[in-house]
């Protein structure tokens, strides 16, 4: 039931930070082409930056969990069994520490914006911790996927970003090829 939930909480995530990257494209297009027919929109600049915020940010969860985060495994590749486990959980619980601290100063913000009625200076005049509250709901759920991942390893499970070991000489093949890890 929680597997689920969070599954669906992760997913909804990702779909949502597609919904403004395809915002940011209706925006941009209609930024473009108003220029060129004298079609003026308002605080369009300011939409298009807020969305992108949202975006990369309610992207976190999804992009970590499907192990397509940029990842240094450099020292982590070379270690195995215990030692592995525990330098998986040192990096995790770092990870966890920065982006908890981070979740919490992004919330303080976006309360302060709210408590002073902060508003945004552009045209349309928007309360700041609307826009705001994207970047914080995106790094609570890269919070919680995080101490997930934590929860796996403890348990001395492999993590759900790192990709089962190819089977086949073909599919090993084919992951170089795309990019992917081994």
């Amino acid at each position: 039931m929680i597997r689920r939930t969070l599954d669906l909480l992760y997913l909804a995530a990702g779909y949502l930070a597609g919904l403004f990257l395809i915002v940011i494209f209706g925006l941009m297009m209609l930024l473009s082409i108003g220029r060129q027919i004298n079609l003026n929109v308002p605080s369009g600049d300011d939409f298009t930056a807020w969305s992108l915020v949202a975006m990369a940010f309610l992207g976190l969860a999804h992009t970590f969990k499907r192990g397509e985060m940029i990842r240094v495994g450099l020292l982590l590749e070379r270690l195995h069994g215990r030692r592995r486990r525990g330098a998986e959980l040192t990096a995790l619980t770092v990870a966890a520490a920065f982006i908890a601290y981070f979740t919490w100063q992004a919330g303080r913000l976006a309360y302060d914006s709210w408590r002073f009625f902060d508003m945004s200076t552009g045209v349309i005049s928007v309360p700041l911790w609307i826009p705001q509250s994207g970047m914080v709901v995106g790094l609570a759920i890269l919070l919680v996927a995080i101490a997930e991942e934590w929860l796996i390893v403890a348990r001395g499970g492999r993590p759900s970003y790192e990709p089962e070991p190819a089977q086949t000489t073909e599919e090993l093949i084919e992951r170089v090829a795309q990019g992917g890890g081994v």
